[in-house]
């Protein structure tokens, strides 16, 4: 059972950044747009409908400065009040951060984890097999390729040694060739919140989390803030078969985002996110306990050249998007018997947290086991009506 309190999610700096919301209001049976302050919470949806509205002003942290809102609670009370077996559903209480945007993910975006996608290909599902193709595929490409630049020459002729080699794989064509591997993640209003329970298909038996930083993109492209998520991954339905990715990537509650959205404003810039840490806990009811960590420095892609990849002349998002930035965390340390590395268990509490971003915890649990997810796009449209907001 998770106990949490706005201490446990805050960033270090408290409520001293711009920091958006979306909270349950049971007196509306609808979400609200909330700007999070040191005197509380406040509803601000009669000015910003959705948070997609509010992250295509011209100055998004300018736009919720301006306006003081509805105070309806503190942050402590709604924190407690969010995960499931702890909810009185007479009060409010907290929600993913996101609504209209489209959820997408970057792949493949550290050398590290490129690894252990080729890994995954070899092993074709199998964690047995993991470790002695971990080896072979090390001794051939090595395990350092942080300094070479996607698309460059350089790359290329890498590309065309490991083709003669046999050891070209469709992981390291998105990790080092020219075009990134960017996929939709979830649909949109499907995410979870910090406190939830995330979601794995019961039919995985090997799976982990994936810490990433979350760029929220406004309609026109522009990156607007950021927040945390966790890109649950299913390491053996992906290894099978890289066209099971949505079976994959996209259960329900497998798309963990929060706990708020921290727009830029002049103490918050995309520089700090490019220098961002992003730490992970996994602990277990067995005892296991798991750490790592993924540094946005080593990425290979800077975050512009991601969203450039994602947004444009080609495809556009009218109500913006999400973008996970992908992780360098890739766990290999052994849960169970040896050789058979990490994999969940039911309970798991996992924590993904970042200095200015703050904590996102959520305890796993199967996805039929996970809340339904019932409240869509036609659910939200009729709320905000009701609300006369629109």
């Amino acid at each position: 059972m998770l106990a949490l309190t706005a201490k446990d999610i805050l960033p270090e700096d408290g409520t001293n950044g711009t920091l958006v919301g979306r909270v349950w209001l049971p007196r509306l049976d609808g979400p609200a747009v909330v700007a999070i302050r040191g005197d509380g919470v406040f509803d601000v949806t009669a000015r910003f409908p959705t948070v997609s509205a509010l992250c295509d002003e011209s100055d998004p942290a300018v736009a919720l400065r301006g306006v003081s809102g509805e105070r309806i609670g503190d942050l402590d009370s709604i924190v407690a009040n969010t995960p499931l077996d702890r909810r009185d559903r007479q009060k409010p209480w907290l929600l993913a951060p996101l609504d209209l945007q489209v959820l997408k993910a970057a792949g493949v975006t550290f050398a590290i984890s490129m690894l252990e996608r080729v890994i995954e290909e070899r092993a074709r599902g199998n964690p047995a097999s993991a470790e002695a193709i971990r080896k072979e595929v090390v001794r051939l490409v090595g395990d350092d390729l942080s300094k070479l630049k996607p698309g460059s020459e350089e790359a290329m002729r890498l590309k065309q040694v490991l083709i003669e080699q046999q050891a070209w794989s469709q992981y390291l064509e998105v990790g080092i060739g020219p075009d990134a591997e960017v996929f939709t993640k979830a649909p949109v209003l499907s995410s979870v919140g910090t406190g939830m329970d995330a979601g794995l298909h019961p039919k995985s038996t090997w799976n982990n989390p994936e810490p990433e930083v979350v760029l929220v993109v406004s309609s026109r492209g522009n990156i607007v803030g950021a927040t945390l998520g966790n890109d649950v991954n299913l390491r053996d339905f992906e290894g099978r078969s890289a066209l099971l990715l949505s079976k994959a990537k996209d259960n329900n509650a497998s798309c963990a985002v929060g706990p708020l959205l921290r727009l830029f404003d002049r103490g918050f810039s995309l520089d700090h996110v490019r220098n961002m840490d992003v730490g992970l806990t996994v602990k277990g009811q067995d005892g296991f306990v798991l750490d790592g960590h993924s540094s946005i420095s080593k990425i290979s892609r800077d975050p512009t050249d991601l969203v450039a990849q994602t947004i444009g002349s080609v495809h556009q998002y009218p109500d913006g998007f999400a973008l996970f930035l992908g992780t360098m965390f890739a766990p290999v340390k052994d849960r169970d018997a040896p050789g058979q590395g990490f994999t969940h268990k039911r309970d798991d509490i996992v924590t993904v947290a970042a200095p200015e971003l703050g904590k996102l915890v959520n305890r796993m649990r199967s996805s039929d086991e996970c809340e339904p997810w019932t409240f869509g796009i036609s659910a939200l449209m009729k709320s905000l009506a009701e609300r006369r907001v629109l």
